[in-house]
């Protein structure tokens, strides 16, 4: 499920912490700390910003930056008007490190079922369309053939977005950038779209987090996980455990121990 947008600088909600389960009769760890016997290690705080590498990566909320100077992305306002709006957030004015100040600048990507499109919802809940014209907008409830779109992969890190009349989204400057879903050549570089996504969506980015996650465990995730202090012993035989990839046998080895030890 996806969870509400959240940017850097934002302040953060502490959340009540609980070592137990409320229906719990107070021994052991809680139960929504440990996932098959080893603790998990959620990403849910990841705020940072990344390039979509492929079209399989794009899922969640998405940046549409555009290919323009100055750099700008899509938007759209509470009305539906989609618009190119300014990226305020960069580093050295390079796109590929863009990421939205504004609420107004981020999509929703959801991938359409048995399909390879997607549709994109706007901040106020309306979805990205296209008319026959391709003039944009964000006023619909419901998906129909106007409010789908293939992301076709491009040169460096860029994509084409196309419509379901085979039409591409360009972005034009004259005295303003106009946006527009109406371009016949996708080889224009005025079809280049770059995509920036939220990292803990992103496959590769989230198994990198985990494998990294994985490598290590602490003394107190042990004791946590066993659901009493342990001694030096048992420590180190589930540590070397962890790293061998027999932890789950050896948690278990060490909680019957420490059933048995009681009644020694």
């Amino acid at each position: 499920m996806v969870k509400p947008l959240s940017f850097k600088g934002d302040k953060k909600v502490k959340k009540r912490k609980r070592s137990r389960d409320d229906e719990a009769d107070g021994h052991g760890p809680a139960s929504k700390d440990i996932k098959g016997g080893a603790l998990q290690h959620p990403d849910e705080d990841d705020e940072s910003w990344v390039s979509a590498d492929a079209v399989t990566d794009i899922a969640g909320p998405v940046m549409f930056v555009l290919p323009t100077r100055p750099p700008t992305c899509l938007a759209c306002d509470a009305n539906g008007k989609v618009f190119a709006s300014a990226v305020e957030n960069m580093v050295d004015d390079s796109p590929s490190t863009a990421e939205p100040h504004d609420v107004r600048q981020v999509f929703i990507a959801n991938r359409i079922a048995g399909t390879d499109t997607f549709s994109f919802k706007g901040h106020h809940g309306k979805y990205l369309n296209s008319d026959k014209f391709g003039i944009l907008s964000a006023t619909r409830d419901a998906i129909s053939s106007e409010e789908q779109f293939a992301l076709l992969p491009s040169d460096s890190l860029l994509f084409n977005l196309r419509t379901t009349r085979d039409k591409f989204l360009s972005a034009t400057q004259d005295n303003a950038v106009q946006v527009r879903a109406d371009a016949d050549d996708e080889t224009s570089p005025t079809c280049a779209i770059r995509l920036r996504m939220q990292a803990r969506f992103k496959p590769v980015h989230k198994a990198a987090k985990e494998e990294k996650a994985n490598e290590k465990i602490s003394r107190a995730q042990l004791e946590q996980a066993v659901g009493r202090k342990l001694n030096d012993e048992d420590v180190k035989l589930l540590k070397k455990a962890w790293r061998n990839g027999t932890y789950h046998e050896a948690l278990l080895d060490v909680k019957v121990k420490g059933k048995h030890d009681k009644f020694a």
